[in-house]
């Protein structure tokens, strides 16, 4: 995460990598853990990627202002226990609209800062303040600082690799390779 001057004139903290990968099975987000102001490395090990909802049966990983992650992880959680008792599935889908409407529409949210990557064992999502619940093609997405290395790595990696571990694991090594931004403490979680 760096720095960022908003139009309040703040410092925010921002940026990071976070993949998700589905294959063979498997969901799996893993994030770096660098916290960074400007040139600083302030903290190396956060912890960017956490399970969600009942049983920890969701996971997501945020990119962006930090309390903003934190507030969109809260109002993630209460979505996903409003649609608990759902039937048929589609719990973290329909949760994640509603999120994404939101976050869209609501004054307060509409200024948060940040893109989440969420995933239960059937869906994988990109969010972003913009409403948009993007299902991405090919079953791979990244976000933040490193996320185009990290996504350029793991589509290099999927059709040769069978486990999504092993490709984020080896996506996040090349992110920490190029991006200032991003370190090699990385979080897996998988679902």
């Amino acid at each position: 995460m760096n720095e960022r001057d908003n139009s309040h004139g703040l410092v925010q903290w921002h940026g990071t990598t976070i993949i998700g990968v589905r294959k063979g099975g498997k969901t799996v987000i893993a994030g770096d853990g660098q916290v960074s102001m400007g040139n600083t490395v302030m903290k190396p090990n956060a912890r960017k990627v956490r399970r969600l909802g009942e049983g920890g049966k969701v996971v997501a990983g945020f990119a962006g202002a930090t309390a903003d992650a934190f507030t969109l992880f809260e109002r993630l959680e209460k979505k996903l226990e409003a649609y608990r008792s759902a039937k048929g599935g589609g719990q973290l889908l329909r949760a994640a609209v509603e999120l994404a409407k939101d976050w869209r529409t609501d004054k307060y949210l509409r200024n948060l800062e940040a893109l989440m990557i969420v995933a239960d064992a059937d869906t994988l999502l990109v969010l972003t303040g913009n409403g948009d619940v993007l299902e991405p093609e090919g079953e791979v997405a990244a976000i933040g600082s490193g996320g185009n290395y990290a996504l350029s790595a793991a589509l290099a990696l999927v059709d040769y690799e069978d486990d999504a571990e092993v490709i984020a694991r080896k996506a996040m090594a090349v992110a920490a390779r190029v991006c200032v931004f991003t370190n090699d403490r990385v979080t897996v979680e998988t679902v």
